[in-house]
């Protein structure tokens, strides 16, 4: 007697027949257009790579997993005040994606960047292709035409893009009207309205990593919730995968040939939206002007989060712990100028120390099993409403 199939293999057979008939129907295209997410590798919303940042931290709050970032194949909104430090963090990604065999391409539409700033972070200038551009308009088509030249050419190359920034960049209708004319506010948004819908299928099948940098400003008229919204409409927000919020807070001081000099900020992002992990996360940073973002400064601000490094005064004391037989191999007693020689220098101390920093920092909560709803504290405050 033949046995009978089961509910869940009648409909696994169904979406079979149906997956066939729809990729027939749409035959004419290059790539399929149903698929099976738990095991297709060309489905579109798999991200099966990542772009670090620059910073290991913000990496972790991104993608909630070891040595992530940016997501490749998705589009990412860094915004922020001005001096936030928006420009450096996605040039940051560029050097990132130099340091992977991948290509560089930064377009500006400030006119602002220096090569000295770039050089300083790491980046090639020789092997980074810049454009620089004035208008919504011409960003499209200059990403249309990478998309299409990655396509023929090197289809397996990574491509990071930074668009540096949406609100720097007029239209052709603004830039064809008189100073003191109206009628022009609302096609920005328009256009970014109908391009974001394309490229986001553009780049979602491709190894690119598309980064837009945006100001933020004040809504009029808002008392309470969120005060802030970025230029270009809702277009940008709505098609990223992850949107940073960057936060000036402070100068870092420090004394030069006994000269007090400012040699940098103290840089706080908050990842408020994230469609690859949890949201809301939280990470701050030193920015240094002569190098950039300290990596490693971030790691020790997160090892006191957790109780990973023991604080008294201004030494710390750490222990080296293997991770999975909690084996201790030594102490490590340093002061936070001393982080790098007596800790990050030793290859396998430092991997040590970022497998108990990702056990530790990785969102592993589960409703139900690690509290129940009178275990938690629900917070009303609106954090995004844009």
């Amino acid at each position: 007697m033949a046995k009978a199939k089961s509910k869940q293999e009648v409909v696994d057979g169904l979406a079979t027949v149906l997956a066939e008939n729809i990729n027939k129907q749409f035959k004419g295209q290059a790539l399929k257009t149903a698929y099976f997410l738990d095991g297709d590798l060309d489905a579109p919303t798999n991200v099966h790579e990542w772009i670090s940042s620059g910073c290991s931290m913000l990496d972790l709050a991104i993608s909630n997993r070891p040595h992530g970032g940016f997501p490749v194949g998705r589009i990412t909104e860094v915004t922020g005040l001005e001096a936030s430090g928006k420009s450096l963090l996605a040039a940051h990604t560029l050097a990132e994606t130099q340091k992977k065999g991948g290509l560089a391409v930064y377009i500006d539409t400030e006119s602002a960047t220096s090569s000295e700033f770039l050089t300083a972070i790491g980046v090639d200038l020789k092997k980074m292709l810049y454009v620089p551009l004035e208008t919504v308009e011409e960003i499209f088509e200059t990403i249309e035409t990478i998309v299409e030249g990655v396509r023929k050419s090197d289809k397996d190359r990574l491509v990071t893009i930074v668009v540096d920034s949406i609100m720097g960049a007029s239209t052709k209708i603004e830039m064809s009207m008189e100073y003191d004319k109206d009628g022009y506010a609302t096609s920005k948004s328009i256009i970014l309205s109908k391009a974001m819908r394309k490229v986001t299928n553009w780049i979602a099948r491709e190894r690119i990593c598309l980064i837009f940098t945006n100001q933020l400003r004040t809504k009029l008229g808002v008392s309470f919730g969120d005060p802030w919204t970025t230029a270009g409409g809702k277009a940008i927000p709505f098609h990223s995968s992850v949107r940073l919020r960057l936060k000036n807070l402070g100068q870092i001081k420090a004394k030069i040939n006994g000269v007090e000099q400012i040699v940098g900020n103290k840089t706080s992002v908050q990842v408020v939206k994230n469609r690859m992990g949890p949201p809301h996360r939280k990470i701050n940073y030193e920015i240094y002007y002569d190098s950039g973002i300290d990596d490693y400064g971030g790691w020790l601000t997160v090892m006191k989060s957790f109780s990973i490094v023991k604080q008294s005064g201004a030494w710390y004391t750490l222990e080296d712990i293997d991770p999975e037989t909690g084996e201790v191999f030594k102490e490590i007693k340093f002061q936070s100028k001393d982080f790098l020689e007596k800790v990050i220098q030793f290859p396998e101390t430092k991997e040590r120390l970022y497998q108990r920093i990702c056990d530790a920092y990785i969102f592993k909560y589960q409703a139900g099993i690690d509290g129940g709803i009178d275990d938690v504290v629900i917070d009303e405050e609106v954090i995004n409403e844009e």
